[in-house]
């Protein structure tokens, strides 16, 4: 099978097309075979050399796809071969066909674009465990969200929209301000030309009149660490899931003590197969009728064809993107 591998760690150019034997499935497994896979920003931190792949997992990269099931594990039940899939995965996703536990599988529903629905499993996954999980985000509350036009970025506005939070973004471009609010995001910081802390306090004002973000998603890590916290209101959690400026930095602990805010910081790749499968039965049961109605729906940027990963892989790093990029592997498109 046709596969994208990282020959050695550096840019975009290392990313090579090669011939890769087709994978095995456990038991608990299905063999999806590949229409599209997303891109994302862990996939440039991969090529890099700067986040390995968990113990056991391929080295092929790609977090997430769609496809159809094309064989089935011994034990695999409720699925059968030929069903239209989304999938959450740990690697292997810029390849023609990948191993997935069927509890990390989504439906596709019927009608829905298949292309489009790659741009949807890691993104939900991630933003669902980290605001609702991890920040329990409330409606009514105030969400703050750095880089409002990536693919976290669209995903987060709509799925606090649905749960009736009030969202407020960072963006870099009034392009990617503009469609933000389009999405459903009450307020639109320009990071380049405003304070955001001293934003988020003027815009962020709770039913007591006290302010700041009850939560936020942080894709930056120690650079925004500081003025984040300062962003947040009294209870407010900050949950950082992303390294873009920098993993080292220091900080008051009364910052946090006396408001009582809280900051966690985490990873959905590492996690064991267990809380994926957890994670993504979530997502099924709360955020994918949402997806079915259209109310959320998959924010794409562009696609291109499987040989061109190196491109992909640059407009992410050039941030010139609006929601996802995705890599086409099929290129005779649905397989209905």
């Amino acid at each position: 099978m046709r596969a994208i591998t990282i020959s050695t760690p550096g840019g975009p150019e290392v990313l090579q097309v090669t011939d890769e034997p087709t994978p095995d499935i456990a038991a608990d497994e299905v063999l999806v075979r590949v229409h599209a896979a997303g891109v994302n920003r862990a996939d440039l931190l991969q090529r890099q050399g700067f986040y390995d792949p968990p113990k056991g997992a391929t080295t092929i990269p790609g977090l997430e796809v769609s496809g159809t099931i094309a064989r089935l594990g011994a034990e695999v039940t409720g699925w059968s071969v030929g069903d239209r899939v989304a999938a959450l995965l740990s690697g292997g996703g810029y390849a023609e066909e990948v191993p997935v536990p069927a509890g990390q599988l989504l439906p596709i529903p019927d009608g829905f674009d298949l292309t489009e629905a790659a741009a949807l499993p890691e993104v939900l996954a991630t933003v669902w465990s980290n605001i609702v999980g991890r920040g329990q985000l409330q409606a009514g509350e105030w969400l703050l969200v750095h880089g409002g036009g990536s693919g976290i970025g669209t995903a987060a506005i709509q799925i606090a929209h649905h749960l009736g939070a009030k969202i407020a973004v960072t963006v870099g471009s009034e392009r990617k301000a503009e469609f933000c609010r389009s999405l459903g995001a009450d307020a639109v910081i320009n990071y380049k030309d405003e304070d955001f802390v001293a934003r988020a306090h003027e815009i962020c004002v709770r039913e007591d009149e006290s302010t700041g973000a009850d939560v936020i998603l942080d894709i930056i890590g120690a650079k925004y660490l500081e003025r984040n916290i300062k962003a947040l209101g009294t209870d407010g959690r900050l949950v950082i899931i992303g390294m873009q400026g920098g993993t080292k930095t220091e900080i008051n602990l009364g910052w946090l003590m006396q408001p009582r805010k809280s900051v966690a910081a985490t990873t959905l790749r590492a996690r064991p197969k267990e809380q994926k499968i957890a994670i993504v039965a979530e997502v099924a049961e709360h955020l994918w009728p949402a997806v079915t109605s259209g109310d959320i729906r998959p924010i794409v940027h562009s696609t291109v064809p499987l040989a061109e990963a190196p491109s992909a892989h640059q407009t992410l790093e050039d941030g010139a993107n609006i929601g996802k990029v995705l890599l086409i592997l099929d290129e005779d498109g649905d397989r209905e």
